[in-house]
């Protein structure tokens, strides 16, 4: 399994949110297998994203075009600065 990380500061949560939910990098149909979003207890304008991926080519395909959506002002309304992507492997777990 391979995870993309995303992180980014955001104005306010509940517009990133409503922008999330709309899905305009079609999550699912990238081959996103599951998501967490995450946030630090004490910064309430700032989202970490895990999005949980098959392979390697998912997920670098997966991060091309949120850099087409993070572009966008209509699809990114809430983002504070520049978000952050990376792909993560997954070396150990306690958890199947």
């Amino acid at each position: 399994m391979v995870t993309v990380r995303i992180e980014h500061a955001i104005h306010d949560y509940p517009a990133w949110k409503a922008a999330f939910d709309r899905d305009p990098a079609d999550r699912r149909g990238s081959g996103v297998r599951s998501y967490v979003i995450s946030q630090p207890v004490d910064d309430a304008r700032y989202v970490m994203i895990d999005l949980d991926f098959d392979g390697r080519d998912q997920a670098d395909a997966f991060l091309e075009t949120m850099a087409q959506v993070w572009a966008s002002p209509n699809a990114a309304p809430a983002l504070k600065g520049a978000p952050r992507g990376r792909i993560l492997e997954r070396r150990e777990s306690d958890t199947p």
